[in-house]
């Protein structure tokens, strides 16, 4: 199986970040971010492990109790069910895979968005 770039449909997740899903197969799934200056995620985290590789821009991102900036070229890795989050430093490109695969994009919560801004409580 071939994918190409030009044919696969990006797809808004927030605010001006958009994500192109690579994949899935069977066991994994990937999915290429592009994620603007100055975004935070929720701290949160999932069951499916998680690789990530950074092509373009910088993060701010904690893992467990870990904190590191990440530049182009680095990559990371996050066990099931380890909080993490990130902090964009310039506009950002980066793959995320995930093993087994990763159905959906929802955040963990249902008081929080996906960059993490309270929501407003009824």
């Amino acid at each position: 199986m071939f994918l190409f770039d030009d044919e696969i449909e990006a797809v808004e997740y927030a605010d001006g970040i958009f994500y192109k899903t690579l994949g899935p197969g069977e066991n994994l799934n990937g999915i290429i971010w592009y994620t603007p200056d100055g975004r935070t995620s929720i701290l949160h985290h999932h069951p499916q492990e998680q690789f990530g590789y950074l092509i373009k821009g910088g993060f701010e991102m904690i893992i467990g109790e870990e904190k590191a900036v990440l530049k182009p070229g680095d990559s990371y890795f996050i066990p099931p069910d380890v909080p993490h989050q990130f902090k964009t430093i310039g506009d950002c490109v980066a793959i995320d895979i995930f093993s087994p695969v990763r159905e959906g994009l929802k955040v963990n919560t249902e008081t929080e968005s996906p960059l993490g801004a309270e929501k407003e409580k009824a």
